[in-house]
């Protein structure tokens, strides 16, 4: 008689098991035949919806904000009450401001842009328009200039669980400071951010980047993932912009802080989205 053969979950069991939450030990176990393996399914799903319902039920009646949003009020009040003003800029962007930030047709980051037609595109960062209204603000205010902003940016990203083609970003800046002091001021900045969104393990490193030519990335400890990348002037950059100031600037993904902090594996569950609330899958 021929022994039961081991198998494992169905790639569409797997699917919607990572779809509700399950915990990784959940996701790779072993069962005497397909029998018993969809047995367990039916168990485990049956216990995984229950607890997405009383997710839902909690930001009803409790929470009654994505933990996105809830991670952009806990950004904002941390760095006004540290100094920093924030703005506000259009998600329209022109090529030309694009160009200021050495980004032109031949540029690798040309084709991951949205175009809405030749002349303008869907912003694939923050960082053009900071540099435009910092221009002013050097002007009329008195050093340092602190300015933040937290808005959606748009790149054509490979889909997968670490990437979306719709991301939030928060740039911080601080322009007008000693250049001794830069490094030491990013690393306080770093760790002010971090702290607010609940990470505690990260660490920072010198890594290559196709517009500044180096940045300092803040990386999660436990696996490497980029959650911010910083990088300090006077740049070269910034002769395009008229400033000569010595700054610090950092740019933060709040999806993969939420994620990190969340201990969730899915970033697209951590974002703006029509199958996820706060999380949460809906076809539950």
């Amino acid at each position: 008689m021929e022994a039961n053969l081991k198998t494992s979950w169905s790639e569409i069991q797997l699917t919607r098991l990572k779809e509700l939450a399950a915990d990784e030990a959940d996701l790779h176990p072993e069962f005497d035949g397909t029998p018993a393996r969809d047995a367990a399914f039916q168990q485990l799903e049956k216990r995984l919806v229950k607890i997405q319902r009383q997710k839902l039920q909690e930001l009803r009646d409790v929470h009654r904000r994505p933990g996105l949003c809830r991670l952009e009020s806990r950004l904002t009040e941390t760095l006004v009450q540290n100094g920093f003003v924030q703005v506000t800029t259009p998600t329209i962007l022109s090529k030309g401001l694009l160009a200021k930030m050495s980004i032109d047709d031949s540029h690798p980051l040309t084709s991951q842009i949205f175009w809405l037609d030749k002349d303008r595109c869907l912003r694939p960062m923050l960082a053009p328009h900071l540099y435009f209204v910092l221009q002013d603000l050097l002007r009329i205010w008195e050093k340092p200039v602190r300015i933040f902003e937290i808005g959606s940016c748009f790149r054509k990203e490979s889909q997968g669980a670490r990437h979306s083609n719709e991301f939030t970003m928060l740039n911080l800046v601080e322009m007008g400071l000693a250049e001794e002091i830069r490094r030491k001021r990013l690393e306080e900045l770093a760790a002010l951010v971090t702290r607010a969104a609940g990470v505690d393990d990260y660490i920072i490193e010198s890594e290559s980047s196709a517009v500044y030519g180096e940045t300092i990335d803040i990386l999660d400890g436990r696996n490497r993932l980029e959650l911010g990348s910083a990088a300090m002037g006077p740049h070269e950059l910034d002769r395009a912009w008229n400033i000569t100031d010595a700054w610090v600037g950092i740019g933060f993904g709040l999806e993969r802080l939420l994620m990190i902090a969340q201990k969730s594996q899915s970033l697209k569950k951590m974002g703006r989205s029509l199958t996820y609330l706060d999380g949460i899958r809906l076809n539950i």
